[in-house]
């Protein structure tokens, strides 16, 4: 595979991951519904559609003339082969694809459909025309060049690899060699040991790297939807060893990924079980309190436990950092084209049924969501150029899904319905009513500008439902790209403001430009608050909380 081919592959991946949408999911009677209607639409209005028809015939002659300036929008890289604009035949065919595409978006915006049946039609459109790309056919010119390059192996490579797919992958392309990784040995290697563990969840310490540690230790917890080692991928991306540079005294929670016997864990259940290694760090480290991390569910899961924690008067967690964690779902996203009641019961009813959301159905989900970067940019590498799937670590972590209880998939279904933690007491978790505004610790909230899963104009109107001092913090990445940024990168920016309008964008407007990763930025916000320094510990655990297996522990392989 050619290296730009294969940065190019990285860089969709970086920017297209799973995190915690879709909870509800597209159902396929939906979409179908969707198409009826579209086609509907054409019996229903022949005027209206024989005039989109005469206009597509005047802009077909002038792509045959040579005369069209229609070309592909400047940031789509399928058409970046110079064939596409250099090669008569090929500029045609893709100007006659362009022109039929725009026609039949323009057909439907222009109906006298509601607007939410414009757009629901218009995602249909888009599944529809995106499949039908040009750079999908084994006519395009990159796979026709491989061809004779290769004297046809690459046809028949692409061959096998189809037939690998369609036997174990539900017939979707591949987007990375699961065989490349393991973790344990080449992801998740930080040193640490798993020093609690109950039915939810393992507790892991790592061992620090310095000669001192801040007294206030730092605990992360990831999403339910997907595996730890998100925070420990290679060395030179783990945010577990930066922390622990930053002398901070880091642990990590590892989800246990549960099975149908689960079915009854909710929200409750991981606060129960969140609450139990809370005070287990606190027993180790000897502080009053700690510093917590939550990114995507698990950002949810932390606010609802220090809501928790707000409503029993009780001071354990000191600051608060969420990573792209939408509170606030007021959301306007693709995945809310197609949410209404009905589906969100026919979205609790399916996994209530089946025990447990799967995390591959998710992923299968999220695939048609975004399918020119995660369906058919994998179909052309791996079929049509015949090339093996990529080696990436942030992909094999991606396709690595966990699964969520039947109960707890219903839970962040009621809070996307219902938007309770917008109000006081409207969500109830352990026995408590929680009211964020009571929440009076410190708040770090990151997102990203390019955000497609939790976008960051409703992680920044959720960062501001807390009572306390927040320091909002805006990334120019992607979701995955959010969490895991380096310093050193020379494309890195964020944003940051003192200022705290209701409104994003005008915040945006007046927000301060910095180069590099706001990783730095936040090293420094933490250390503020994690106490003095004090000598590093000998020994993992203590009497009480003794160290048992080495990180990445046991529940990180359950699959």
């Amino acid at each position: 595979m050619s290296n730009k081919n294969n940065d190019e592959l990285q860089r969709q991946a970086s920017e297209n991951t799973l995190g915690l949408n879709p909870v509800i999911g597209i159902r396929r009677k939906d979409l179908l519904s969707s198409a009826r209607t579209v086609l509907r639409q054409a019996v229903r209005q022949p005027l209206h559609s024989a005039k989109h028809v005469a206009h597509f015939g005047l802009e077909l002659k002038n792509v045959l003339l040579g005369k069209s300036s229609l070309a592909p929008a400047g940031d789509d890289r399928r058409f970046q082969d110079p064939a596409w604009s250099k090669n008569p035949l090929y500029r045609r065919y893709l100007q006659t694809y362009l022109a039929w595409r725009k026609e039949l978006q323009e057909w439907i915006g222009d109906s006298d459909l509601s607007p939410q049946d414009i757009a629901r039609g218009q995602f249909v459109i888009n599944l529809m025309t995106e499949a039908m790309a040009p750079t999908n056919t084994l006519s395009n010119p990159a796979a026709v060049k491989r061809f004779f390059e290769t004297g046809g192996k690459s046809l028949l490579d692409g061959l096998s690899n189809l037939a690998k797919d369609v036997v174990n992958n539900g017939g979707m392309p591949s987007q990375v060699n699961m065989e490349a990784f393991e973790v344990g040995k080449n992801l998740g290697t930080s040193e640490g040991a798993v020093v609690y563990r109950n039915d939810v969840l393992e507790l892991i310490q790592y061992s620090p790297i310095t000669e001192q540690v801040h007294a206030r230790p730092l605990l992360v917890v990831p999403p339910q939807i997907n595996k730890f080692y998100v925070f420990d991928l290679s060395p030179e991306k783990s945010l577990a060893r930066f922390c622990l540079r930053s002398q901070q005294q880091t642990f990590i929670i590892s989800w246990r990924n549960p099975t149908k016997a689960q079915r009854e864990w909710g929200l409750s259940t991981y606060i129960d079980a969140l609450k139990e290694a809370v005070d287990a760090v606190l027993a180790i480290t000897g502080s009053k309190d700690l510093n917590m991390l939550g990114a995507c569910s698990g950002g949810i899961t932390c606010t609802a436990l220090v809501g928790h924690y707000a409503a029993l008067g009780e001071q354990k967690v000191n600051a608060l950092t969420l990573l792209v964690s939408v509170l606030d779902t007021t959301m306007d996203t693709e995945v809310a084209l197609f949410v209404d009641e009905q589906t969100l019961e026919a979205a609790k009813r399916h996994s209530y049924q089946s025990g447990v959301l799967e995390g591959s159905d998710m992923a299968k989900v999220f695939a048609w969501m975004r399918p020119n970067d995660l369906i058919w940019n994998y179909w052309v590498n791996n079929y049509l150029l015949g090339n093996e799937p990529p080696v990436f670590d942030i992909l094999f972590w991606n396709n690595d899904t966990t699964r969520l209880p039947a109960a707890f998939h219903g839970d962040l279904i009621e809070l996307f319905k219902n938007n309770p933690l917008t109000r006081a007491d409207a969500l109830e978790v352990c026995g408590t009513a929680i009211d964020l505004k009571k929440v009076q610790c410190d708040i770090f909230s990151v997102a990203g500008t390019s955000d497609h899963i939790t976008p960051w104009q409703s992680c920044y109107r959720s960062a501001h439902l807390f009572g306390g001092k927040i320091e909002f913090v805006l990334s120019n990445s992607g979701h995955i790209q959010s969490i895991l940024n380096p310093p050193g990168n020379p494309k890195a920016r964020f944003m940051t403001g003192a200022d705290r309008p209701g409104d994003p964008v005008a915040w945006q407007e007046n927000a301060e430009k910095h180069a590099d990763s706001w990783w730095l930025h936040w090293q420094t916000w933490l250390g503020e608050r994690a106490g003095e320094l004090k000598k590093a510990p000998t020994r993992l655990g203590n009497r009480a909380y003794a160290a048992g297996e080495a990180a990445p522990g046991t529940y990180v392989h359950e699959r």
